[in-house]
């Protein structure tokens, strides 16, 4: 059986800089009936093990590290056995949530991850963090991007740890390069595609956030 995609949205807080902010959050599940991997576990763990059912969960993986992304991760590990996965990157941030419980493996660019015979390729796309990634899945035809690339533009860079000039980079460079009719599934909002989002880079640059 060819991998599907489940989606989930859960509720929770972002917090950072002193500041905390209600945030609905997009979960993400790839797999089949048999495995799947979560891209990022975040606020409920329940609900995502309700979503997973019997499915052996592979992994973790964590598309950067701040809290509202990686909250509920160490109880769904506990719960499933999956390891947590994470850039290098983003472990000062994760300390912020989890100083007691380090992830498990470390993800790194050009990495794959294989689930249910299809494969996620890591795109390193630091700007809204240092460590954040993007999963793309050519053979799903979309691109899962945390929270560097929006329907309607690159992730927010205004706080700690975050740079516009380095998320606009890494959205030109590695993400505005793939198929245009690729899906851009996001961690907050509505999806989009590569092609929709591609002509506004100046646009983009010239606003300046």
């Amino acid at each position: 059986m060819a991998a599907r995609i489940d989606h989930l949205v859960t509720s929770g807080t972002f917090s950072l800089d002193g500041g905390t902010w209600d945030v609905d959050n997009n979960v993400w599940i790839v797999g089949d009936d048999t495995e799947a991997i979560v891209v990022d576990a975040a606020h409920d763990a329940d609900a995502i093990a309700a979503a997973l059912g019997g499915r052996r969960l592979v992994a973790i993986v964590s598309t950067h590290a701040h809290n509202d992304h990686i909250d509920a991760a160490p109880a769904l590990a506990a719960r499933t056995g999956a390891p947590i996965l994470l850039h290098g990157d983003d472990l000062p941030l994760w300390k912020q949530t989890h100083p007691e419980r380090a992830p498990d493996g470390e993800l790194t660019d050009g990495q794959v991850i294989v689930v249910a015979g299809t494969e996620l390729t890591v795109l390193h796309t630091p700007g809204h963090a240092p460590g954040a990634v993007c999963l793309y899945a050519p053979g799903l035809g979309t691109v899962f991007t945390g929270d560097t690339l929006f329907q309607g533009g690159p992730g927010a860079t205004g706080r700690s740890f975050s740079d516009f000039p380095t998320i606009v980079g890494s959205i030109r460079d590695r993400l505005l390069t793939l198929p245009p009719e690729t899906v851009v599934r996001t961690g907050h909002g509505d999806s989009t595609t590569i092609g929709a989002e591609a002509p506004h880079l100046d646009e983009w640059i010239a606003r300046g956030h």
